[in-house]
Protein backbone atom coordinates (compact mmCIF):
# COMPACT_ATOMS: atom_id res chain seq x y z
CA UNK A 1 0.00 0.00 0.00
CA UNK A 2 1.40 3.40 -1.02
CA UNK A 3 2.28 6.00 1.57
CA UNK A 4 -0.36 8.36 0.18
CA UNK A 5 -3.06 5.70 0.39
CA UNK A 6 -2.03 4.84 3.96
CA UNK A 7 -2.23 8.51 4.90
CA UNK A 8 -5.63 8.80 3.26
CA UNK A 9 -7.06 5.75 5.00
CA UNK A 10 -5.65 6.75 8.40
CA UNK A 11 -6.89 10.30 7.97
CA UNK A 12 -10.35 9.18 6.87
CA UNK A 13 -10.53 6.65 9.71
CA UNK A 14 -9.71 9.08 12.49
CA UNK A 15 -11.66 11.90 10.91
CA UNK A 16 -14.65 9.57 10.67
CA UNK A 17 -14.20 8.48 14.29
CA UNK A 18 -14.04 12.09 15.39
CA UNK A 19 -17.02 13.17 13.31
CA UNK A 20 -19.35 10.25 13.90
CA UNK A 21 -18.38 9.34 17.45
CA UNK A 22 -18.61 12.93 18.63
CA UNK A 23 -21.55 13.86 16.44
CA UNK A 24 -23.24 10.60 17.35
CA UNK A 25 -22.94 11.37 21.05
CA UNK A 26 -23.88 14.98 20.39
CA UNK A 27 -26.87 13.84 18.36
CA UNK A 28 -28.11 11.58 21.15
CA UNK A 29 -27.72 14.40 23.67
CA UNK A 30 -29.46 16.88 21.34
CA UNK A 31 -32.33 14.42 20.89
CA UNK A 32 -32.80 14.19 24.65
CA UNK A 33 -32.63 17.98 24.99
CA UNK A 34 -35.08 18.40 22.07
CA UNK A 35 -37.59 16.19 23.89
CA UNK A 36 -37.39 18.62 26.83
CA UNK A 37 -37.19 21.98 25.09
CA UNK A 38 -39.70 23.46 22.65
CA UNK A 39 -39.24 24.00 18.89
CA UNK A 40 -39.36 27.76 19.61
CA UNK A 41 -36.19 27.49 21.75
CA UNK A 42 -34.31 26.09 18.77
CA UNK A 43 -35.87 28.76 16.60
CA UNK A 44 -34.30 31.50 18.75
CA UNK A 45 -30.82 30.02 18.28
CA UNK A 46 -31.48 29.65 14.57
CA UNK A 47 -32.34 33.33 14.29
CA UNK A 48 -28.85 34.50 15.23
CA UNK A 49 -26.91 31.75 13.44
CA UNK A 50 -26.31 33.86 10.33
CA UNK A 51 -24.69 36.68 12.34
CA UNK A 52 -22.33 34.30 14.17
CA UNK A 53 -21.48 32.39 11.00
CA UNK A 54 -20.69 35.54 8.98
CA UNK A 55 -18.45 36.81 11.78
CA UNK A 56 -16.51 33.54 11.80
CA UNK A 57 -15.93 33.78 8.05
CA UNK A 58 -14.18 37.14 8.47
CA UNK A 59 -12.20 35.85 11.43
CA UNK A 60 -10.95 32.80 9.51
CA UNK A 61 -10.57 34.71 6.21
CA UNK A 62 -9.43 31.59 4.37
CA UNK A 63 -6.07 31.64 6.18
CA UNK A 64 -6.43 28.07 7.41
CA UNK A 65 -6.67 26.71 3.85
CA UNK A 66 -3.86 29.03 2.76
CA UNK A 67 -1.56 27.63 5.47
CA UNK A 68 -2.46 24.03 4.63
CA UNK A 69 -1.79 24.56 0.94
CA UNK A 70 1.51 26.43 1.42
CA UNK A 71 4.18 23.75 1.40
CA UNK A 72 6.94 25.90 2.93
CA UNK A 73 4.98 27.63 5.69
CA UNK A 74 6.92 29.29 8.52
CA UNK A 75 6.28 30.10 12.17
CA UNK A 76 6.09 33.73 11.08
CA UNK A 77 3.16 32.80 8.84
CA UNK A 78 1.34 31.00 11.67
CA UNK A 79 1.92 33.82 14.16
CA UNK A 80 0.68 36.43 11.71
CA UNK A 81 -2.54 34.51 11.15
CA UNK A 82 -2.96 33.96 14.90
CA UNK A 83 -2.86 37.68 15.71
CA UNK A 84 -5.14 38.49 12.78
CA UNK A 85 -7.71 35.96 14.08
CA UNK A 86 -7.67 37.42 17.60
CA UNK A 87 -7.91 41.09 16.57
CA UNK A 88 -10.70 40.55 14.05
CA UNK A 89 -12.68 38.29 16.40
CA UNK A 90 -12.68 41.03 19.08
CA UNK A 91 -13.80 43.65 16.54
CA UNK A 92 -16.69 41.49 15.34
CA UNK A 93 -17.78 40.68 18.90
CA UNK A 94 -17.96 44.41 19.64
CA UNK A 95 -20.10 44.89 16.53
CA UNK A 96 -22.43 42.06 17.60
CA UNK A 97 -22.66 43.40 21.14
CA UNK A 98 -23.73 46.82 19.84
CA UNK A 99 -26.08 45.37 17.20
CA UNK A 100 -27.80 42.90 19.56
CA UNK A 101 -30.82 45.15 20.34
CA UNK A 102 -31.38 45.76 16.62
CA UNK A 103 -31.21 42.02 15.93
CA UNK A 104 -33.80 41.41 18.65
CA UNK A 105 -36.02 44.15 17.22
CA UNK A 106 -35.69 42.74 13.68
CA UNK A 107 -37.12 39.40 14.83
CA UNK A 108 -39.42 41.01 17.42
CA UNK A 109 -37.89 38.76 20.10
CA UNK A 110 -36.51 40.85 23.02
CA UNK A 111 -34.71 37.88 24.60
CA UNK A 112 -32.33 37.78 21.64
CA UNK A 113 -30.38 40.79 22.94
CA UNK A 114 -28.74 38.88 25.79
CA UNK A 115 -28.59 35.62 23.83
CA UNK A 116 -26.66 37.29 20.99
CA UNK A 117 -24.18 38.90 23.38
CA UNK A 118 -23.40 35.61 25.12
CA UNK A 119 -23.30 33.40 22.01
CA UNK A 120 -21.05 35.98 20.31
CA UNK A 121 -18.29 35.22 22.82
CA UNK A 122 -17.75 31.94 20.94
CA UNK A 123 -16.18 33.96 18.11
CA UNK A 124 -13.31 35.22 20.29
CA UNK A 125 -12.84 31.94 22.13
CA UNK A 126 -12.71 29.94 18.89
CA UNK A 127 -10.11 32.27 17.38
CA UNK A 128 -7.60 31.34 20.10
CA UNK A 129 -7.49 27.69 18.97
CA UNK A 130 -7.69 28.16 15.19
CA UNK A 131 -3.97 27.80 14.45
CA UNK A 132 -3.60 24.72 16.64
CA UNK A 133 -6.50 23.10 14.78
CA UNK A 134 -4.92 24.00 11.42
CA UNK A 135 -1.60 22.49 12.50
CA UNK A 136 -3.35 19.21 13.30
CA UNK A 137 -4.95 19.22 9.84
CA UNK A 138 -1.59 19.92 8.17
CA UNK A 139 -0.11 16.93 10.02
CA UNK A 140 -3.21 14.87 9.07
CA UNK A 141 -3.45 14.20 12.82
CA UNK A 142 -7.16 13.60 13.17
CA UNK A 143 -6.55 11.20 16.05
CA UNK A 144 -5.77 14.10 18.39
CA UNK A 145 -8.76 16.04 17.05
CA UNK A 146 -10.94 13.00 17.72
CA UNK A 147 -9.78 12.88 21.35
CA UNK A 148 -10.48 16.59 21.84
CA UNK A 149 -13.92 16.40 20.25
CA UNK A 150 -14.98 13.36 22.29
CA UNK A 151 -13.95 14.98 25.56
CA UNK A 152 -15.70 18.23 24.66
CA UNK A 153 -18.97 16.70 23.53
CA UNK A 154 -19.30 14.43 26.57
CA UNK A 155 -18.59 17.14 29.15
CA UNK A 156 -20.53 19.99 27.51
CA UNK A 157 -23.37 17.65 26.56
CA UNK A 158 -23.76 16.89 30.25
CA UNK A 159 -23.88 20.62 30.98
CA UNK A 160 -26.62 21.15 28.39
CA UNK A 161 -28.68 18.22 29.65
CA UNK A 162 -28.44 19.34 33.28
CA UNK A 163 -29.57 22.87 32.39
CA UNK A 164 -32.41 21.63 30.20
CA UNK A 165 -33.72 19.33 32.94
CA UNK A 166 -33.56 22.21 35.42
CA UNK A 167 -35.77 24.46 33.31
CA UNK A 168 -33.24 26.87 31.75
CA UNK A 169 -34.93 26.64 28.35
CA UNK A 170 -33.00 28.20 25.47
CA UNK A 171 -30.12 29.07 27.83
CA UNK A 172 -29.29 25.37 28.04
CA UNK A 173 -28.33 25.57 24.35
CA UNK A 174 -26.49 28.88 24.79
CA UNK A 175 -24.32 27.77 27.72
CA UNK A 176 -23.66 24.36 26.15
CA UNK A 177 -22.25 26.09 23.06
CA UNK A 178 -20.14 28.48 25.12
CA UNK A 179 -18.71 25.68 27.27
CA UNK A 180 -17.86 23.74 24.12
CA UNK A 181 -15.87 26.66 22.67
CA UNK A 182 -13.93 27.21 25.91
CA UNK A 183 -13.05 23.55 26.48
CA UNK A 184 -12.03 23.03 22.82
CA UNK A 185 -9.60 25.95 22.91
CA UNK A 186 -8.13 24.86 26.24
CA UNK A 187 -7.52 21.31 24.99
CA UNK A 188 -6.03 22.52 21.70
CA UNK A 189 -3.52 24.68 23.58
CA UNK A 190 -2.69 21.82 25.94
CA UNK A 191 -2.26 19.09 23.32
CA UNK A 192 -0.71 21.12 20.49
CA UNK A 193 2.54 22.52 21.81
CA UNK A 194 2.73 25.75 19.87
CA UNK A 195 3.28 29.31 20.98
CA UNK A 196 3.05 32.31 18.65
CA UNK A 197 6.07 34.47 17.98
CA UNK A 198 5.84 38.14 18.87
CA UNK A 199 5.68 39.10 15.22
CA UNK A 200 3.13 40.19 12.64
CA UNK A 201 4.55 40.00 9.13
CA UNK A 202 2.96 42.21 6.47
CA UNK A 203 4.71 40.09 3.83
CA UNK A 204 3.20 36.86 5.19
CA UNK A 205 -0.20 38.51 5.53
CA UNK A 206 -0.23 39.69 1.91
CA UNK A 207 0.94 36.34 0.58
CA UNK A 208 -1.60 34.27 2.52
CA UNK A 209 -4.39 36.78 2.08
CA UNK A 210 -3.85 36.72 -1.69
CA UNK A 211 -5.05 33.12 -1.69
CA UNK A 212 -7.27 33.19 1.39
CA UNK A 213 -9.21 36.37 0.54
CA UNK A 214 -10.95 34.72 -2.39
CA UNK A 215 -11.84 31.76 -0.20
CA UNK A 216 -13.09 34.21 2.42
CA UNK A 217 -15.39 35.90 -0.08
CA UNK A 218 -16.53 32.49 -1.33
CA UNK A 219 -17.07 31.40 2.26
CA UNK A 220 -18.97 34.59 3.00
CA UNK A 221 -21.33 33.99 0.10
CA UNK A 222 -21.75 30.34 1.07
CA UNK A 223 -22.33 31.17 4.74
CA UNK A 224 -24.91 33.85 4.00
CA UNK A 225 -26.80 31.55 1.69
CA UNK A 226 -26.49 28.57 4.04
CA UNK A 227 -28.10 30.62 6.79
CA UNK A 228 -30.42 32.84 4.78
CA UNK A 229 -33.21 30.30 5.19
CA UNK A 230 -33.10 30.79 8.96
CA UNK A 231 -33.11 34.55 8.46
CA UNK A 232 -36.14 34.54 6.15
CA UNK A 233 -38.10 31.87 8.04
CA UNK A 234 -37.40 33.61 11.36
CA UNK A 235 -38.58 36.94 9.95
CA UNK A 236 -41.53 35.85 7.82
CA UNK A 237 -42.85 32.94 9.88
CA UNK A 238 -43.00 31.99 13.57
CA UNK A 239 -40.13 30.91 15.83
CA UNK A 240 -41.74 27.47 16.03
CA UNK A 241 -41.58 27.13 12.23
CA UNK A 242 -37.90 27.96 12.32
CA UNK A 243 -37.52 25.41 15.11
CA UNK A 244 -38.98 22.67 12.89
CA UNK A 245 -36.70 23.68 10.04
CA UNK A 246 -33.63 23.81 12.31
CA UNK A 247 -34.34 20.34 13.69
CA UNK A 248 -34.90 18.96 10.16
CA UNK A 249 -31.57 20.42 9.05
CA UNK A 250 -29.91 18.95 12.15
CA UNK A 251 -31.18 15.46 11.33
CA UNK A 252 -30.01 15.73 7.72
CA UNK A 253 -26.63 17.24 8.55
CA UNK A 254 -25.62 14.45 10.92
CA UNK A 255 -24.68 12.16 8.03
CA UNK A 256 -24.35 14.62 5.14
CA UNK A 257 -22.36 17.49 6.63
CA UNK A 258 -20.17 15.18 8.68
CA UNK A 259 -19.24 13.05 5.69
CA UNK A 260 -18.65 16.25 3.72
CA UNK A 261 -16.45 17.62 6.51
CA UNK A 262 -14.44 14.41 6.68
CA UNK A 263 -13.86 14.44 2.93
CA UNK A 264 -12.97 18.15 2.80
CA UNK A 265 -10.38 18.23 5.54
CA UNK A 266 -8.74 14.88 4.69
CA UNK A 267 -8.65 15.20 0.91
CA UNK A 268 -7.37 18.78 0.81
CA UNK A 269 -3.97 18.14 2.47
CA UNK A 270 -3.71 14.72 0.76
CA UNK A 271 -4.43 16.02 -2.76
CA UNK A 272 -2.25 19.07 -2.11
CA UNK A 273 0.73 16.71 -1.89
CA UNK A 274 0.16 15.56 -5.51
CA UNK A 275 -1.15 18.83 -6.93
CA UNK A 276 1.43 18.88 -9.75
CA UNK A 277 0.84 15.28 -10.93
CA UNK A 278 -2.36 15.64 -12.96
CA UNK A 279 -2.85 11.96 -13.84
CA UNK A 280 -2.33 10.80 -10.27
CA UNK A 281 -4.55 13.63 -9.03
CA UNK A 282 -7.34 12.61 -11.40
CA UNK A 283 -7.11 8.94 -10.41
CA UNK A 284 -7.34 9.68 -6.68
CA UNK A 285 -10.04 12.30 -7.29
CA UNK A 286 -12.27 9.78 -9.10
CA UNK A 287 -11.75 7.18 -6.39
CA UNK A 288 -12.80 9.66 -3.70
CA UNK A 289 -15.77 10.77 -5.77
CA UNK A 290 -17.17 7.27 -6.22
CA UNK A 291 -16.41 6.21 -2.67
CA UNK A 292 -18.21 9.27 -1.31
CA UNK A 293 -21.30 8.54 -3.42
CA UNK A 294 -21.26 4.89 -2.34
CA UNK A 295 -21.36 5.96 1.30
CA UNK A 296 -23.59 9.05 1.34
CA UNK A 297 -26.32 8.16 -1.19
CA UNK A 298 -27.82 5.13 0.64
CA UNK A 299 -27.64 6.86 4.01
CA UNK A 300 -29.58 9.91 2.83
CA UNK A 301 -32.16 7.89 0.90
CA UNK A 302 -32.78 5.60 3.90
CA UNK A 303 -33.11 8.63 6.20
CA UNK A 304 -35.77 10.09 3.91
CA UNK A 305 -37.61 6.78 3.63
CA UNK A 306 -37.76 6.22 7.40
CA UNK A 307 -38.14 9.87 8.42
CA UNK A 308 -41.56 9.65 10.08
CA UNK A 309 -40.97 6.65 12.40
CA UNK A 310 -37.50 7.99 13.26
CA UNK A 311 -38.86 11.38 14.33
CA UNK A 312 -41.68 9.79 16.33
CA UNK A 313 -39.25 7.53 18.20
CA UNK A 314 -36.48 10.06 18.73
CA UNK A 315 -38.25 13.39 19.11
CA UNK A 316 -41.90 12.56 19.91
CA UNK A 317 -45.05 13.72 18.14
CA UNK A 318 -44.51 17.45 18.78
CA UNK A 319 -41.76 17.44 16.11
CA UNK A 320 -43.83 15.70 13.36
CA UNK A 321 -44.09 18.89 11.21
CA UNK A 322 -40.30 18.59 10.71
CA UNK A 323 -40.65 15.24 8.87
CA UNK A 324 -41.55 16.43 5.34
CA UNK A 325 -38.89 19.16 5.57
CA UNK A 326 -36.28 16.58 6.53
CA UNK A 327 -37.28 14.17 3.77
CA UNK A 328 -36.97 16.81 1.06
CA UNK A 329 -33.67 18.16 2.42
CA UNK A 330 -32.15 14.66 2.27
CA UNK A 331 -32.26 14.73 -1.53
CA UNK A 332 -30.46 18.05 -1.78
CA UNK A 333 -27.89 17.25 0.91
CA UNK A 334 -26.87 13.93 -0.63
CA UNK A 335 -24.79 15.81 -3.21
CA UNK A 336 -22.86 17.92 -0.66
CA UNK A 337 -19.80 15.61 -0.52
CA UNK A 338 -19.64 15.63 -4.34
CA UNK A 339 -19.66 19.44 -4.28
CA UNK A 340 -16.92 19.41 -1.64
CA UNK A 341 -14.55 17.24 -3.68
CA UNK A 342 -14.99 19.41 -6.76
CA UNK A 343 -14.34 22.62 -4.83
CA UNK A 344 -11.37 21.08 -3.03
CA UNK A 345 -9.77 20.41 -6.40
CA UNK A 346 -9.92 24.11 -7.29
CA UNK A 347 -8.16 24.97 -4.03
CA UNK A 348 -5.55 22.26 -4.54
CA UNK A 349 -4.79 23.71 -7.96
CA UNK A 350 -4.49 27.17 -6.42
CA UNK A 351 -7.48 28.48 -8.35
CA UNK A 352 -9.25 30.31 -5.55
CA UNK A 353 -10.27 32.86 -8.21
CA UNK A 354 -12.35 30.21 -9.98
CA UNK A 355 -13.69 29.09 -6.59
CA UNK A 356 -14.97 32.62 -5.98
CA UNK A 357 -16.37 32.98 -9.50
CA UNK A 358 -18.35 29.74 -9.13
CA UNK A 359 -19.74 30.82 -5.75
CA UNK A 360 -21.00 34.11 -7.19
CA UNK A 361 -22.73 32.35 -10.10
CA UNK A 362 -24.32 29.76 -7.80
CA UNK A 363 -25.52 32.35 -5.31
CA UNK A 364 -27.27 34.36 -8.02
CA UNK A 365 -29.06 31.19 -9.05
CA UNK A 366 -29.94 30.29 -5.44
CA UNK A 367 -31.34 33.79 -4.86
CA UNK A 368 -33.71 33.45 -7.80
CA UNK A 369 -34.96 30.04 -6.64
CA UNK A 370 -35.25 31.18 -3.03
CA UNK A 371 -37.36 34.26 -3.70
CA UNK A 372 -39.55 32.29 -6.09
CA UNK A 373 -40.29 29.68 -3.38
CA UNK A 374 -40.66 31.88 -0.25
CA UNK A 375 -44.34 32.83 -0.86
CA UNK A 376 -45.31 29.14 -0.97
CA UNK A 377 -44.04 28.20 2.49
CA UNK A 378 -41.11 26.50 4.20
CA UNK A 379 -41.63 23.16 2.43
CA UNK A 380 -41.48 24.85 -0.98
CA UNK A 381 -38.21 26.50 0.07
CA UNK A 382 -36.83 23.04 0.86
CA UNK A 383 -37.86 21.73 -2.57
CA UNK A 384 -35.98 24.68 -4.03
CA UNK A 385 -32.77 23.39 -2.43
CA UNK A 386 -32.96 20.24 -4.59
CA UNK A 387 -33.04 22.38 -7.71
CA UNK A 388 -30.13 24.51 -6.54
CA UNK A 389 -28.07 21.48 -5.46
CA UNK A 390 -28.35 19.82 -8.88
CA UNK A 391 -27.63 23.05 -10.77
CA UNK A 392 -24.70 23.76 -8.42
CA UNK A 393 -23.28 20.33 -9.28
CA UNK A 394 -23.34 21.20 -12.98
CA UNK A 395 -21.61 24.52 -12.28
CA UNK A 396 -19.02 23.04 -9.88
CA UNK A 397 -17.98 20.36 -12.35
CA UNK A 398 -17.40 22.80 -15.21
CA UNK A 399 -13.92 23.86 -14.12
CA UNK A 400 -13.10 20.36 -12.86
CA UNK A 401 -13.50 19.27 -16.46
CA UNK A 402 -11.12 22.03 -17.53
CA UNK A 403 -8.46 21.26 -14.93
CA UNK A 404 -8.29 17.44 -15.02
CA UNK A 405 -10.56 16.60 -17.98
CA UNK A 406 -13.24 15.00 -15.82
CA UNK A 407 -16.36 17.13 -16.09
CA UNK A 408 -20.07 16.82 -15.38
CA UNK A 409 -21.01 13.89 -17.65
CA UNK A 410 -17.92 11.92 -16.59
CA UNK A 411 -18.80 12.39 -12.93
CA UNK A 412 -22.45 11.48 -13.52
CA UNK A 413 -21.30 8.21 -15.10
CA UNK A 414 -19.13 7.59 -12.02
CA UNK A 415 -21.93 8.08 -9.48
CA UNK A 416 -25.02 6.80 -11.39
CA UNK A 417 -24.63 3.14 -10.27
CA UNK A 418 -24.53 4.23 -6.61
CA UNK A 419 -27.56 6.49 -7.08
CA UNK A 420 -29.59 3.73 -8.77
CA UNK A 421 -28.99 1.07 -6.12
CA UNK A 422 -29.54 3.64 -3.33
CA UNK A 423 -32.97 4.59 -4.70
CA UNK A 424 -33.84 0.90 -4.96
CA UNK A 425 -32.79 0.41 -1.34
CA UNK A 426 -34.82 3.47 -0.31
CA UNK A 427 -37.97 2.04 -1.92
CA UNK A 428 -37.43 -1.26 -0.12
CA UNK A 429 -37.03 0.61 3.19
CA UNK A 430 -40.12 2.78 2.63
CA UNK A 431 -42.57 -0.06 1.91
CA UNK A 432 -42.66 -1.38 5.52
CA UNK A 433 -43.82 2.06 6.72
CA UNK A 434 -46.96 1.62 4.59
CA UNK A 435 -47.92 -1.89 5.65
CA UNK A 436 -46.50 -2.47 9.14
CA UNK A 437 -47.55 -0.91 12.46
CA UNK A 438 -45.21 0.13 15.23
CA UNK A 439 -42.46 2.67 14.71
CA UNK A 440 -39.60 0.46 15.89
CA UNK A 441 -40.78 -2.41 13.70
CA UNK A 442 -40.94 -0.07 10.70
CA UNK A 443 -37.44 1.23 11.35
CA UNK A 444 -35.89 -2.21 11.92
CA UNK A 445 -37.60 -3.80 8.92
CA UNK A 446 -36.89 -0.80 6.70
CA UNK A 447 -33.18 -0.71 7.54
CA UNK A 448 -32.90 -4.47 7.08
CA UNK A 449 -34.71 -4.48 3.73
CA UNK A 450 -32.85 -1.42 2.44
CA UNK A 451 -29.48 -2.74 3.59
CA UNK A 452 -30.01 -6.13 1.96
CA UNK A 453 -31.04 -4.55 -1.35
CA UNK A 454 -28.13 -2.09 -1.37
CA UNK A 455 -25.43 -4.58 -0.40
CA UNK A 456 -26.92 -7.27 -2.61
CA UNK A 457 -26.99 -5.07 -5.70
CA UNK A 458 -23.50 -3.74 -4.91
CA UNK A 459 -22.21 -7.30 -4.74
CA UNK A 460 -24.02 -8.47 -7.89
CA UNK A 461 -22.84 -5.45 -9.90
CA UNK A 462 -19.30 -6.05 -8.63
CA UNK A 463 -18.81 -2.39 -7.70
CA UNK A 464 -15.16 -1.69 -6.93
CA UNK A 465 -16.21 0.58 -4.06
CA UNK A 466 -18.03 -2.29 -2.39
CA UNK A 467 -14.93 -4.48 -2.42
CA UNK A 468 -12.59 -1.62 -1.49
CA UNK A 469 -14.60 -0.63 1.57
CA UNK A 470 -14.84 -4.29 2.59
CA UNK A 471 -11.06 -4.70 2.24
CA UNK A 472 -10.31 -1.51 4.20
CA UNK A 473 -12.68 -2.48 7.03
CA UNK A 474 -11.22 -5.97 7.28
CA UNK A 475 -7.64 -4.61 7.42
CA UNK A 476 -8.55 -1.92 9.96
Amino acid sequence: MSGLKQKTIAGLKWSAIERFATQGISFVISIIIARILSPADYGLIGMISIFIAVSNVFVGAGFGSALIRKQERTEEDCSTVFYYNIIVSILFYILLFIAAPWIADFYKSPELTNITRVVGLNIIIGAFGAIQSTKLSIAIDFKTQAKISLIVVIITGGVGLAMAYNGFGVWALVIQGLASAVLSSVLLWYLVRWNPLWVFSIRSFKELFGFGSKLMLSGLLDTIYSNIFQLIIGKKYLAVDLGYYTRAVGMVQLPSSNITGIIQRVTFPILSEIQHDTERLKKNYRRLLKMSAFIIFPIMVLLAALGKPLVLVLLTEKWLPAVPLMQVLCFSAMFYPIHAINLNLLQVKGRSDLFLRLEIIKKIMITLVLFASVPFGVLAMCYGTIVTSVVALIINTYYTGKLIQHGFMDQIKDITPMLAISLSAGLAAFLPTLFLSGNMIQIFTGVLAGGIIFLGLGYLLKLKEFNEIKTILLKQ
